[in-house]
């Protein structure tokens, strides 16, 4: 079972990683990262390297295509190139899936053309300028297309994406083995439960750590 995870300079490093945490130990499961050319890839924040030792161009299919967001997904839309490969990849997958902002990719590729999706809360406007119906659920299936919602959310669709790709036992037992049982300190993980105020400050708050 090949998973693909396509990495760019200034992705957002939960979108991939969590993913990969999870993916990882899907048994029979291989979870590369592949990139325009090889070498260093950047994470958004700065701090975290990644050496991606394989080009895209060099996929021909995979079982499960997964696209993380963050600041990747600029250069991401805007090379037809990898917008072409995108499409090819999803005409032989599994699944199709993305996090956060990596749904937007989807879209530009066409893949979410009247689909219902989701995407980070504030890339809700950009993800239906490509002809997706949003939702704000966090993780959303139609059919062998999944998108999950911010950063965090690739998480819950890996251990659903690993319970359809094996079972639900095995899922179950990687959220136990990985200790996934969110207990946030505080109720606002979503613009829906957030004050008006925390809404603004997160806005500024991910808009100075990622310029």
């Amino acid at each position: 079972m090949d998973i693909v995870i396509p990495l760019f300079d200034r992705f957002e490093p939960l979108d991939a990683i969590g993913p990969y945490e999870i993916l990882g130990y899907v048994p029979g499961a291989t979870v590369r990262f592949v990139t325009a050319e090889p070498g260093l890839v950047q994470d958004v924040l700065g701090s975290l390297p990644v050496q991606v030792p394989t080009r895209y161009s060099e996929v021909e299919r995979c079982d499960v295509l997964l696209i993380p967001g963050g600041g990747s997904f600029l250069t991401m839309v805007d090379d037809p190139d990898f917008l072409g490969w995108v499409r090819r990849m999803h005409t032989g997958t599994r699944f199709t899936t993305s996090v956060c902002t990596g749904s937007l990719v989807l879209g530009a590729a066409g893949v979410l053309e009247g689909l219902t999706a989701t995407t980070h809360w504030d890339a809700a406007a950009d993800l239906e300028s490509y002809g997706a119906v949003y939702t704000s659920e966090r993780v959303v299936r139609q059919d062998r297309v999944i998108t999950s919602a911010g950063v965090s959310s690739g998480i819950d669709m890996a251990i659903q994406l690993t319970a359809l790709l094996t079972d639900e036992p095995t899922a179950q037992a990687i959220q136990l083995y990985t200790e996934y049982d969110p207990q946030p300190p505080f109720d606002t993980g979503s613009v829906a439960k957030a004050p008006a105020e925390i809404v603004e400050l997160a806005l500024a708050l991910g808009r100075a750590a990622t310029a």
